[in-house]
């Protein structure tokens, strides 16, 4: 009888486990419900995977779209945010960010930065840390393959122009050293946040009874600069301040 028992305890864990469906197979589900039109069911499913720790631009991108369809601008911006942190410059990422930003109730101007700050932003957040250090990794190797032929050769020719190839790469090297170093700081210490909420009003200090600094409404992104007793201390792209409820913001 113990045996027979063991058998049907192996046969059951068995069926579990082949009807058990992988992130993947959820996914296909998901995105095949949000085709049909069906964007509760497939948000269920999306929020289902963030919520056991799976987490992917495609993941945020489709949520990001869900919560467009759903008519929940906040949401969409948050996530549509979190897909291009993992991937940086994807254009169908940037293009959805752009027409969800397009919808949104504030218009910030942001301050005015010269040329040379705003390209070197750009560069450096053009690439994740680990793009950066995909190329970092490149160039020291082409500098060592270099180095080498220097080295080794004993032809005059190839010696020079390992020479002045291996001058170019270690200077490319040294360069692309200092925007790796620059993207690791930036994810580091500048953490970023979206309205979650249809529309909140910021306080001056994190109170509920202190005074209003101003409205912002779903959607609109700004710095987070500090945490204190459930507040996010904010400022928006034009340099206003102040506090929010931190179950109003969706930190990136």
């Amino acid at each position: 009888m113990k045996l027979r028992n063991y058998i049907i305890l192996f046969l059951f864990i068995l069926s579990a486990v082949s009807l058990a469906q992988t992130p993947d197979d959820l996914m296909n589900n998901a995105n095949n419900l949000y085709q049909k039109n069906q964007f509760t069911d497939a948000l269920k499913i999306y929020k289902g995977l963030v919520d056991d720790g799976y987490e992917s631009s495609s993941l945020y991108y489709n949520l990001g779209n869900t919560y467009y369809r759903t008519g929940e601008l906040g949401y969409a911006i948050y996530y549509y945010e979190k897909a291009l942190k993992l991937s940086p410059g994807d254009e169908d990422i940037i293009h959805n960010i752009k027409v969800a930003n397009s919808r949104t109730v504030d218009k910030i101007i942001e301050v005015p930065k010269i040329f040379i700050t705003r390209w070197w932003n750009a560069l450096v957040a053009s690439l994740s840390v680990n793009g950066w250090s995909v190329i970092l990794l490149f160039v020291f190797i082409l500098f060592l393959i270099y180095l080498g032929l220097y080295f080794r050769s004993k032809r005059i020719s190839i010696q020079r122009l390992a020479f002045y190839s291996g001058s170019t790469s270690l200077v490319f090297l040294i360069f692309v050293a200092f925007v790796w170093f620059a993207r690791v700081n930036l994810e580091k210490t500048n953490n970023y946040g979206v309205l979650l909420d249809k529309s909140a009003t910021v306080k001056v200090s994190p109170d509920y009874q202190s005074n209003d600094a101003f409205v912002i409404h779903e959607g609109i992104k700004f710095t987070l600069e500090e945490r204190l007793n459930g507040w996010f201390k904010i400022r928006l792209a034009d340099g206003k301040l102040g506090w929010l409820p931190q179950n109003s913001v969706g930190k990136i």
